[in-house]
């Protein structure tokens, strides 16, 4: 009896020129046909992909790499949003309402405070005494003032000197170099200066401008970390602009006062009606007895003139709202310093 074929689960029945007639096995046993199908249906072999072939193995490799990479990428650098002008601007007021800004006033201040020095003189007692037995009154005008006790009096002869005046000075040179009106100096036996940070020094005339009530010192000595003032051309000045007078006004200081640039190119004569000054700078900011000689500024702390009288119809000597500063050129070359 012949034996039926036999199907291996591990190797393909195979096709082509080699395989065995079809119609011989269709001459066989219709039992035997039927259950080869049924066993090549239910034993059919299946191909798995295996991962010990080298292509397969560094295509996972690089597949996985790649993946790894664009995690850490997008986790350490995350897509930035572009700012808008909406941003910018909710950032800007979120700090002005968290954080008291100073005031540009303030910032003014800060900038030309340590360019500020109280200029104070003194007179003999004896010339005054002479003077009035004269009948001449104060030697150049001078005479005592109300305007407080002047610093070191007590222990420089204050016996002997009086107070001639208190006014301002602003520090133009770091060498010690200053700027002053020459109505606080004029007449006076001897001149004392106080820096920012208290240092007193005696001071001694090296220049002046009389047509321009300017008076230049020369500090004999200073401090280690003395600051000069910036100074600022007033060639773009225009009224409007805002401006801080800083001086010692009746000897109380160092006082601010804010104002604005009420006008350029004014004309004034002194009550005494000696002389007249022109290409004045007229402020509003209040200044008083004791300004005379102060920086007027920007403010960016720069100084645009120097603070030389007020105008007030009446007797007072008190502030009606027009005061007069020198232009700065006009100062700086008081000083010798070539025009801006």
């Amino acid at each position: 009896m012949r034996r039926p074929a036999l199907y291996s689960s591990s190797r393909p029945t195979r096709s082509g020129p080699d395989a065995p007639d079809s119609s011989a096995a269709a001459g066989a046993d219709p039992a035997a046909e039927s259950a080869p199908a049924l066993t090549s249906t239910t034993t059919a072999p299946r191909r798995r992909l295996s991962l010990s072939h080298p292509a397969l193995l560094w295509s996972a490799i690089a597949l996985l790499a790649a993946l790894l990479a664009a995690s850490l990428t997008l986790g350490l650098r995350p897509m930035q949003r572009k700012l808008t002008q909406d941003d910018i601007n909710a950032a800007v007021m979120k700090t002005l309402e968290t954080q008291v800004m100073p005031s540009e006033y303030a910032r003014a201040y800060d900038n030309i405070r340590p360019a500020v020095v109280r200029v104070v003189s003194f007179v003999k007692k004896s010339r005054l005494k002479d003077a009035k037995d004269n009948g001449h009154g104060a030697p150049n005008g001078a005479k005592p003032k109300p305007l407080g006790s002047a610093p070191g009096a007590e222990g420089n002869g204050s016996d002997e000197e009086v107070e001639h005046g208190v006014g301002t000075g602003v520090v133009i040179i770091d060498k010690g170099v200053i700027l002053t009106n020459l109505h606080v100096v004029s007449g006076a036996d001897r001149i004392e200066v106080v820096f920012s940070d208290g240092l007193q020094a005696e001071a001694s005339i090296s220049g002046v401008q009389p047509e321009n009530d300017l008076a230049v010192l020369q500090a004999s000595k200073i401090p280690d970390d003395l600051i000069a003032a910036t100074m600022r051309s007033t060639a773009d000045l225009g009224p409007g602009d805002r401006v801080l007078a800083v001086g010692f006004p009746f000897g109380i200081g160092p006082s601010a006062s804010g104002g604005i640039v009420s006008g350029l190119k004014r004309a004034f004569r002194s009550p005494e009606g000696k002389h007249e000054m022109t290409n004045l700078i007229q402020f509003d900011a209040a200044a008083n007895p004791g300004n005379s000689g102060g920086p007027l500024v920007t403010m960016d702390g720069e100084v645009v003139g120097i603070v030389t009288a007020i105008l007030n119809p009446t007797p007072a000597r008190t502030f009606l709202g027009i005061g007069f500063a020198v232009p700065i050129e006009n100062a700086a070359a008081a000083a010798g310093l070539p025009p801006f």
